[in-house]
């Protein structure tokens, strides 16, 4: 699982230094493993310690390590972001990732105030945390690039229930600003927003609300995997994306600019057919 599998002239994070939340399951393990086999030393930060310790055991201890972290508790944060640089003696990448979905409801009615709150502390505090924690090691070194999963929820609406949406609208609304308050000493804040990936996370969520599985896409013939999104948040990782900043890189085969109610061309198409 490690860099031997790339050509050192191939790996894009060679030198590198990434924390990844989340990165125990789903799209944080792929990129996990995605970053060590392009060169980079990682620190997998999750609450899910056995399934983190699994990865890490992949991957091979000398690439990856894993701390014990809750998102949403400050020291727990600031506690995986000092442990990454005395281990590794930098922090260049930081990847917020790490979220929760909550329960749907019929509306808004019905909906318990303690379940929204919960999901904005992980989705939106968690994401504060750790951009504030990775700003403070990487301002002195004028450098670093910081991502967060956001999602289509990021641009729209009625996919997902009200808390998840709130939240992921708002991880779009800091990725904007700290990228612009970032931006004076060098370092780069980006988001990607993925579609449906079938993750542990969402088909807990889909199983304990009995939804099925629906592909909205308009891009036929491939189907979006963990992999895909841990290609896309290389690149904004890389140096490759090096001019990159406050930027929404949504990956999701053209769901979010497809009317999905009413489509000229699925119209079309009937009409023909």
């Amino acid at each position: 699982m490690g860099s031997p599998l790339l050509s050192s002239i191939a790996r894009r994070l060679d030198g590198k230094v990434a924390l990844i939340t989340g990165g125990a399951s789903g799209i944080g393990k792929s990129t996990a493993e995605l970053f060590c086999r392009h060169g980079a030393k990682v620190m997998i930060a999750d609450v899910k310690d056995d399934l983190a310790h699994s990865v890490c055991q992949d991957i091979g201890p000398t690439s990856a390590s894993f701390i014990h972290c809750d998102v949403s508790n400050e020291s727990d944060v600031q506690k995986a972001v000092d442990t990454t640089v005395s281990k590794y003696g930098a922090l260049h990448i930081m990847f917020n990732n790490a979220g929760i979905v909550g329960s749907l409801k019929p509306n808004i009615a019905h909906d318990d105030v303690s379940e929204f709150e919960k999901v904005l502390r992980v989705n939106v505090t968690g994401v504060f945390l750790g951009t504030k924690h990775a700003a403070r090691v990487m301002i002195p070194e004028r450098s670093g690039s910081i991502i967060n999963t956001a999602s289509i929820c990021s641009v729209v609406g009625a996919a997902a229930p009200h808390s998840y949406t709130v939240a992921k609208h708002a991880v779009l609304g800091l990725t904007k600003n700290t990228a612009v308050d970032l931006g004076r000493y060098g370092i780069r804040v980006n988001s990607v927003s993925p579609y449906l990936i079938l993750t542990p996370l969402a088909k807990e969520f889909m199983k304990a609300n009995e939804l099925p599985v629906l592909t909205y896409s308009n891009l036929k013939g491939v189907e979006l995997k963990a992999e895909d999104v841990a290609e896309a948040t290389l690149y904004l990782g890389s140096e490759e994306s090096k001019y990159v900043s406050g930027h929404n890189l949504v990956v999701d085969g053209g769901f979010s600019i497809t009317n999905s109610a009413v489509s000229i061309y699925d119209q079309l198409n009937d009409q023909l057919n």
